[in-house]
């Protein structure tokens, strides 16, 4: 073997071991910008639904605005891209994921991620970009504006979207879309005083498993739905549905983005319950051979979701930040390529463009 050989075999070596050592978040940021599309969306090679993109795409974009700039410098070119993907499927009254009419692509969460990424950007012209999308937003709550009342069950949240909902006409209603579009709104500059936040604690607090006046008899956490009972993944114990992580994670973030301070005896309650279950990347709450899928199939979500709730309250486990064994967990598990993918496929998970977005939340979150 000549020298020369022995050096060029050193300088691999070298550079594979870099390649190895660089921090998950700048691996996951150059995977996900790798997928972008010539049209500058993101699409799934796993799912039909999300083929169109218009779901992915402002869900990818939210993330990848996330990273820190000293992690990986944010390609303005790409992010114009995506931005002009977004306004060109965006439908006059600002809906996305309508782009057509007889598939509709999660348009409430869709036009949600993408005010919440529009916000994040501040590219120009923004602010009358978000404007018709926020008009949409707050016309699709379940609310008087529909014929709702405070007395219905659904009164409050917000559903899939495509058209207004009106009685008994709720299709499906829960608290992860709930969460989004409140946050969304909030991102815009929604003014806390408005009384959109204040309708929506009303189904918020549905969700949830607290009496102050029955301490002992409910746990703090919180359930996906209270009309779409076989969607409340960990069931029902015999008298109310179980609180599980995921949801109790996203009641937390919800009252928080619906103006609810941190002390809230609410959200104090769903910390405890938070804080005493979990474990690391497996979602808590679920018990019984009939959920035993659950805590995995559902993880990716969870890490991202628990770690922003974590890292909002500032919430401590012993000596350490709750949470950051997330990090290590999710530094185990990405893969060469710097993605993520779940081996269960129960909530789309097993698509990497998914799993991804989510690790990458749940990374910036714990730093």
């Amino acid at each position: 073997m000549t020298p020369r050989y022995c050096v060029v075999l050193l300088f691999l070596a070298q550079a594979a071991c870099l390649r190895t050592e660089r921090p998950p978040l700048a691996r996951a940021a150059e995977y996900l910008w790798s997928q972008q599309a010539a049209d500058g969306g993101w699409h799934s090679h796993t799912y039909g639904l999300l083929r169109s993109g218009q779901a992915l795409t402002p869900f990818v974009l939210e993330a990848l605005l996330e990273i820190p700039p000293g992690v990986r410098p944010l390609p303005l070119a790409n992010v114009d891209r995506a931005l002009a993907f977004i306004r060109s499927k965006t439908q006059p009254d600002g809906a996305l994921g309508l782009a057509d009419p007889s598939i509709p692509d999660y348009p409430n969460y869709s036009t949600a991620l993408a005010v919440s990424a529009l916000c994040r950007a501040r590219r120009p012209g923004w602010e009358l970009q978000v404007q018709p999308m926020v008009a949409y937003l707050r016309a699709q709550q379940f609310t008087e504006q529909n014929g709702w009342h405070p007395a219905d069950p659904v009164y409050g949240a917000w559903g899939m979207g495509g058209g207004r909902r009106t009685p008994p006409d709720t299709g499906h209603v829960d608290l992860s879309m709930t969460r989004y579009v409140l946050q969304a709104l909030h991102d815009a500059g929604t003014p806390g005083s408005d009384r959109m936040f204040a309708q929506a604690l009303v189904f918020v607090e549905r969700c949830q498993n607290f009496d102050p006046t029955k301490s002992a008899e409910t746990d703090g956490g919180f359930f996906f739905s209270t009309t779409e009972f076989d969607t409340n993944k960990a069931g029902h114990d015999g008298n109310h549905f179980r609180s599980y992580g995921t949801t109790t994670a996203d009641g937390i973030l919800a009252m928080l983005a619906a103006g609810r301070p941190p002390d809230d005896p609410r959200i104090s309650a769903a910390e405890r319950w938070l804080t005493a279950h979990h474990r690391n990347m497996e979602v808590p709450g679920f018990t019984g051979a009939a959920y035993q899928r659950w805590p995995r199939g559902l993880s990716f979500y969870y890490s991202s979701t628990a770690a922003q709730a974590f890292r909002s309250l500032r919430v401590r486990v012993g000596s350490n930040l709750a949470g950051s064994g997330l990090a290590e967990s999710l530094k185990r598990t990405q893969r060469p390529d710097g993605s993520w993918a779940n081996p269960e496929n129960l909530v789309k998970e097993d698509d990497p463009l998914i799993a991804t977005g989510f690790a990458v939340r749940a990374l910036v979150a714990l730093q």
